[in-house]
């Protein structure tokens, strides 16, 4: 409870993250089992205000005269992945409603192994260094916008610097992911190959 009262924008990142999924499962019940379609699709069009609310108050936070650190760094980056993943994660979202409720098509999975594999592990990928590249510049403007460096080294530097931990993430994402497809073979046709 003392880091909350510490760090109010924590909270504020918690509640941005409670916030998207609600406006989501609220848009997606309007939408589909209620048949209210505009209301829905007002609703969904909302999530991206989330983003805009943490921005606000990031930036709120140290014009009051606030020191950057850990939790800034944090907001920042969550930014960067709403914005690059939150897109997907409503269409999957949608399909899936769409199928329980409103007789759509039963969305299909992607497939284990092979070439469309491969494109989806690559396009999961290019989300991830964009979240990365919108997590920098979420970094960079609330730099311009305190305008004292000394007030945003921790973001910057030492432990808690971000370019370096975004860094990390997208190496251990593409070596885990479009990476790994290239080694990752379908058992079933190994074999067939093999037996055959």
């Amino acid at each position: 409870m003392r880091f909350l009262l510490d760090n109010p924008l924590f909270a504020v990142i918690a509640l941005c993250e409670i916030g998207f999924w609600v406006l989501l499962g609220a848009g997606l019940v309007a939408r589909y089992p209620l048949r209210l379609r505009r209301t829905g699709a007002v609703l969904l069009m909302a999530t991206p205000v989330v983003d805009v609310i943490l921005l606000v108050a990031t930036v709120l936070d140290l014009r009051r005269g606030g020191e950057a650190g850990l939790v800034h760094g944090l907001g920042a980056v969550y930014l960067g992945f709403s914005v690059a993943f939150g897109p997907s994660v409503i269409r999957w979202a949608d399909r899936w409603f769409a199928y329980r409720f409103a007789d759509g098509p039963r969305p299909v999975k992607v497939p284990r192994h092979g070439p469309e594999r491969a494109r989806h592990e690559w396009r999961e990928w290019g989300k991830c260094v964009l979240a990365c590249g919108i997590g920098v510049a979420v970094l960079a403007l609330l730099s311009f916008v305190v305008g004292s460096p000394d007030r945003t080294t921790a973001l910057w530097s030492g432990w808690s610097a971000w370019i370096p931990k975004l860094g990390v993430v997208a190496a251990i994402w593409f070596a885990t992911g479009p990476l790994w497809t290239l080694f990752d073979q379908d058992d079933e046709a190994v074999m067939g190959t093999r037996g055959g």
